[in-house]
């Protein structure tokens, strides 16, 4: 085994799962450099032990850490492992963090790290900040200028400060697929016009818009622009969505997945329009859209491949407006205000249970 090169290990350590390279790393001090040098991906429970273990791993593609990291951390990241490729460090919060504002302090990193990260990792794809309320539009802007051919997934979700200069920003990426900005309560009208007219609107499958209350029907209607999207939500962007803008949501042929649960102001028009025109259409979630009747549910039951269906907090339907609706084959997964159970014969829940699940809310 001695005689045995650097390149004949990596191809023996590239047959070998996750547990059996942890033993390989430990037969040799050949065999441990070997290991850390075809790691790929690594995932951090101890950022504090980062400057330790991590000049081990030179060609990592992933790193992955809900935990508190600095800019410090940040800069060493990026100037030990520039081969990375996806970062995953949505925050995860604990108990801890309801005694401490983190949002504020220089434990959990903000533009400064998020700039020397972009700056020394120039080919990134994955880019996942969910919670780190310290990012801001300059950190934003330094991910796209420097990685704007190859960026696919941007989640900024509940990032506080990202507002409209960000998503001019975003606007301009040329390959993003996914972008996740829910809770961003700054974004605007103005906001969505740079994604709808920019190059991402040819590129971008899945938006997420959940929770962004300063949006309207000025906004959201220019998103029938982006001709690739397939899943778009905009639950409880707040009453200033009306059917103006859930219409031309409706033009969008190519969704699959929509989500305009609690707003308020849409109705059955809108609903109609989506069963006519979506028929690429799985799922749609309409909780709390109360204005929603039997009219609009019984819309949905011509629909030939919904598979997921959201009627919760909706009190203006009947048993009889689902009797079509339930008798789609296609039909998987169904959430029901949990007032209409006395109302469905036992022996038709039964019979509606052997091809579709019903939740009760």
């Amino acid at each position: 085994m001695s005689t045995l090169g650097d390149d004949e290990l990596s191809l023996i350590h590239d047959r070998l799962n996750d547990q059996d390279r942890n033993s390989f790393s430990l037969v040799c001090k050949q065999w441990l450099r070997v290991e850390g040098e075809n790691r790929s991906s690594i995932r951090v429970l101890e950022p504090d032990s980062l400057h330790r273990f991590l000049p081990r791993f030179p060609n990592l593609v992933t790193f992955e850490s809900s935990k508190l990291l600095t800019d410090a951390h940040l800069e060493f990241i990026a100037k030990t492992c520039p081969k990375i490729q996806n970062f995953s460090l949505n925050f995860k919060e604990t108990n801890e963090s309801y005694d401490h504002d983190y949002s504020s302090s220089g434990d959990n990193f903000g533009d400064d790290g998020v700039c020397t990260l972009a700056n020394g990792c120039r080919n990134l794809c994955k880019v996942l900040l969910r919670k780190r309320r310290n990012i801001g539009n300059v950190g934003v802007l330094s991910i796209i200028n420097n990685s704007s051919k190859s960026l696919t997934n941007l989640d900024l979700g509940r990032c506080s400060l990202i507002g409209d200069q960000a998503l001019e920003a975003i606007g301009m990426a040329k390959s993003i697929r996914v972008l996740n900005l829910d809770g961003c309560t700054l974004i605007t009208d103005n906001g969505l016009s740079f994604l709808a007219n920019g190059s991402c609107s040819k590129s971008l499958k899945k938006l997420v818009m959940a929770e962004c209350d300063r949006v309207t029907d000025r906004g959201v209607s220019l998103l029938q622009q982006m001709c690739w999207l397939e899943e778009l939500n905009l639950a409880e962007c707040g009453p200033k969505v009306t059917d103006l803008g859930g219409l031309a949501v409706a033009s969008i042929r190519t969704l699959k997945k929509l989500n305009f649960s609690w707003l308020i102001n849409v109705s059955d028009a809108t609903l109609v329009a989506i069963a006519e025109n979506c028929k690429n259409l799985l799922a749609i979630d309409l909780t709390g859209c109360e204005l929603i009747t039997g009219v609009g549910v019984r819309a949905l039951g011509n629909h030939e491949c919904l598979e997921s269906l959201g009627l919760a907090s909706i009190y203006n339907i009947k048993v009889d407006d689902l009797d079509t609706v339930l008798a789609r084959q296609s039909l998987r997964h169904i959430v029901l205000d949990k007032g209409l159970r006395i109302w469905i014969p036992p022996a038709m829940q039964d019979n509606i249970s052997r091809f579709c699940q019903i939740h009760w809310k």
